[in-house]
């Protein structure tokens, strides 16, 4: 079955650019020309990744990417964005995107861009569900979710996807390179900053105190390291 991907974006012209070269990769359609339709098609059809500008009428890209997570819509995002500001990517990624490309793009980076998503999500769906524990904190890897002190935590997909890889590889030393090559499995230049943001998020959720962890340890000038906590 044909995947499907929802584009959304206010100019005709990139959605008319998008949508001849998505569909010509073998993908499927559906167009959003601002953010209140696209919350809308979200919510009602089911898709496997959203191509979701920033700047769009009615609904700015941040606020639909912040509504579909709070509601739970862990749809796969890839977001636009003319900005040069890192703080609105490092924005989208703090809310739950997977990813983001500057406007003006290559089409041949945009189709390189889902399939590597869609590639990685296929890996962990097809992912057997046993138990990773690790001291009061238990990971369920096909739902998505941990177990802290009998309290369920969700998290986005590529917060998932992270705390999986460390745990899988407790103990040892994870260059962010090394993360960023296994979790986004793209070549992101050296942006190391995409991975700093969500150990920051992971640690918000996970660790009693973040400013002394105790599951995942930055070991400084190398990278980063989860351990089953001293007790």
């Amino acid at each position: 079955m044909k995947k499907r991907i929802l584009i959304v974006d206010d100019d005709v012209s990139i959605v008319t650019l998008l949508t001849y070269n998505i569909e010509k990769a073998g993908y499927l359609t559906e167009i959003a020309y601002d953010g209140k339709e696209a919350i809308e098609k979200a919510e009602q059809d089911k898709f496997d990744l959203i191509l979701l500008d920033v700047m769009l009428p009615k609904t700015d890209g941040i606020e639909v990417c912040k509504h579909l997570r709070l509601n739970k819509i862990e749809t796969p995002i890839i977001m636009l964005t003319a900005l040069s500001d890192e703080f609105d990517k490092i924005l989208g990624l703090e809310l739950g995107a997977d990813d983001y490309i500057t406007k003006p793009f290559s089409i041949r980076e945009i189709i390189v861009r889902i399939k590597v998503i869609l590639r990685r999500v296929n890996k962990v769906t097809e992912h057997i569900d046993i138990p990773i524990k690790f001291g009061d904190l238990t990971i369920y890897p096909d739902r998505y979710e941990a177990e802290l002190h009998q309290n369920i935590i969700s998290f986005t997909r590529k917060e998932f996807e992270l705390l999986v890889y460390l745990a899988e590889h407790k103990n040892m030393v994870l260059s962010r390179n090394q993360l960023l090559n296994a979790v986004w499995d793209y070549d992101f230049a050296g942006d190391t900053r995409i991975v700093d943001v969500h150990i920051s998020r992971l640690r918000d959720k996970i660790e009693p105190n973040t400013k002394k962890p105790v599951y995942i340890k930055t070991i400084h000038g190398l990278g980063y390291k989860m351990e089953i906590p001293l007790t």
